[in-house]
């Protein structure tokens, strides 16, 4: 089996591809070794010591290593992990976890306002249709969070989440094609 590595904008996070599909539907984030406990697969990666998080995508596996640590040394482990893993296919998910999914949890502050249907819509409709996908090639995800006068709340997942060029496609990216095609869109930030 070959586990093909992309980098990604995020120097710290790399990309792994196995070559098969990792979630059938939706993505995972795992930010800390507690999450990671409804996965075998993100609990031994992150039972290295090294890795600060962990990302399920698609056809993907995103992995962050901690401040300092190179990933020349770390590179080999993370494979050895996801080989073993994926050759002996063991399950990405702990039987009766409801993990396999990922649902942001609800925010008080981030409630759309009935209102604003329409345009909710279509900032939904253009974030699934031209934003994800890209977000994904990078080794990421980004997630619709709310609607409020005009602002947009997103939230970055996988390699995006901390990547210093993460602010630059918000604004320069993100935010000029929601303000092209809906007007009402006023400003994008991060939640």
């Amino acid at each position: 089996m070959l586990i093909e590595t992309e980098a990604t904008p995020n120097p710290a996070t790399l990309k792994f591809l196995p070559g098969r599909t990792v979630m059938d539907t939706g993505t995972r984030d795992f930010a800390t070794p507690e999450e990671a406990e409804a996965s075998p697969l993100a609990e031994a990666l992150f039972a290295l010591g090294d890795v600060t998080g962990v990302f399920f995508g698609r056809d993907f596996i995103s992995v962050t290593a901690a401040p300092g640590v190179d990933w020349p040394g770390l590179k080999p482990d993370v494979l050895g992990i996801l080989l073993d893993h994926f050759s002996a296919n063991m399950p990405l998910f702990r039987q009766g976890s409801a993990a396999g999914f990922s649902v942001p949890p609800a925010d008080a502050g981030f409630t759309d306002d009935p209102a604003d249907a329409d345009i909710v819509a279509q900032i939904k409709d253009l974030i699934d249709t031209r934003v994800r996908p890209a977000v994904a090639n990078d080794g990421g995800d980004i997630v619709y969070r709310g609607f409020d006068k005009g602002k947009v709340y997103l939230q970055m997942q996988g390699a995006c989440s901390g990547c210093p060029s993460s602010t630059a496609t918000l604004k320069n990216g993100i935010e000029q094609l929601l303000k092209y095609y809906v007007p009402e869109v006023t400003e994008v930030r991060a939640v």
